[in-house]
């Protein structure tokens, strides 16, 4: 099996077959892109890619081989391993725009561009739900994948490739979200840089018709040459993941009124998570009421410290999920000491812990939301005895 990494490269890693997907999201998920106007063999033909992917999603969300039928095949080029990464990237890039078409045709989100205050420059952005800042009475629910290729509506591009996409996107998580008459916000936060020439490069590339198959590899190769962030320009308000979350925090989540908000972070999404809770406070222990946290790389001790009302908040507010060869729940052995409950995600694939514990996590948001008390932080300082003596004099 091929495995994308952080850099783009490709590495061999032998996984096991997945979970079966959980009955009750396959019979709840509605979305499948069966129809022309929402298939990606469509989507591909508007590309000049097509002679190198004849690929589709089967009824099952499966990426099949439109004529045999067959996986994706990373040695297309035979033991070619450079043309064959790139053409894995590549693929990566029309799944990752095909993915954003599907969260606003398929899941009516909205695409918001920030900053706000700008539009000729390089921007990120990030979807959410129409109603998202306006309902009220409302559950938030904020999704924060982990770092890597992979852009808003994906927990894995690898998965999405291999296992299909009830497996890797987030799509699945967010009509379940939609259903339950939650809000949703998408994060972008690994969308941090551009390259204006090998944008236009790609955006040529999607749209001129050219009839050398050669010539059309040569020009995904240009563009996907592209591959150290530092050559690119940042994105402002977006330079990181952090300041990424941050942005949309401050100028969107924290501004919804009488909201309950949720988030599900996995892998470095839970650092970033942790980093906002410590920057933004007050806020967020007043606004979040449930964090699922899944495979998360956050440290507690590195960035939480010994602040205890952090501590008291994170124990009640927070639950994990790990990877595990433990069923689906059942408590995690960790060497570490846990601040608060870790249980099993039903998978050893970082990879399939999102989509194998989806059913779990939104029970615990349920029952979170249903049972929910009101833990008072004083922001009061502690009155002592030197402060009461000068009280007295005064």
């Amino acid at each position: 099996m091929e495995v994308e990494l952080t850099d783009g490269n490709v590495k061999k890693e032998s996984v096991s077959r997945p979970n079966r997907f959980p009955p009750e999201l396959a019979a709840s998920v509605k979305w499948l892109p069966v129809t022309q106007e929402l298939s990606f063999q469509k989507f591909i033909e508007q590309s000049d890619l097509l002679e190198e992917f004849k690929y589709d999603f089967n009824e099952k969300a499966e990426l099949r081989h439109t004529e045999t039928q067959s996986p994706f095949v990373f040695n297309y080029y035979e033991n070619v391993l450079e043309r064959n990464s790139k053409r894995y990237q590549a693929l990566g890039r029309l799944l990752e725009q095909y993915i954003y078409e599907l969260l606003e045709k398929l899941c009516k989100l909205q695409k918001v561009y920030i900053p706000q205050e700008v539009d000729k420059e390089p921007r990120s952005f990030f979807f959410m739900s129409e109603g998202a800042l306006t309902n009220h009475h409302s559950v938030v629910l904020v999704l924060l994948q982990d770092q890597g290729v992979f852009r808003a509506g994906q927990w894995s591009q690898q998965a999405i490739i291999h296992h299909g996409l009830h497996h890797g996107s987030q799509i699945p998580c967010i009509q379940m979200a939609l259903q339950a008459h939650y809000d949703v916000i998408v994060l972008n936060p690994n969308d941090n840089f551009v390259d204006l020439k090998m944008e236009k490069e790609w955006k040529g590339l999607l749209k001129q018709s050219i009839e050398s198959p050669s010539l059309k590899m040569a020009q995904a190769e240009s563009f996907l040459s592209f591959q150290h962030p530092l050559q690119g320009l940042p994105k402002r308000c977006s330079h990181t993941p952090e300041e990424h979350v941050a942005y949309v925090w401050d100028h969107f989540i924290s501004r919804t009124e009488g909201k309950d908000v949720s988030f599900i972070v996995h892998g470095y999404g839970g650092l970033v998570f942790m980093d906002l809770l410590v920057r933004r406070k007050w806020e967020v222990m007043s606004k979040v009421y449930a964090v699922a946290l899944i495979d998360s790389d956050h440290h507690v001790g590195h960035q939480l410290g010994s602040d205890g009302q952090l501590l008291a908040w994170i124990k009640h507010h927070c639950r994990e999920w790990v990877t595990s060869p433990k069923p689906l729940d059942k408590l995690a052995a960790t060497v570490l000491k846990k601040e608060f409950p870790v249980v099993s995600a039903g998978t050893e694939k970082h990879s399939l812990a999102p989509s194998s514990s989806l059913q779990s996590i939104f029970k615990y948001f349920k029952k979170a939301l249903k049972a929910k008390t009101t833990i008072t932080f004083s922001q009061v300082p502690i009155e002592t005895r030197s402060s009461t003596k000068r009280k007295q004099s005064a």
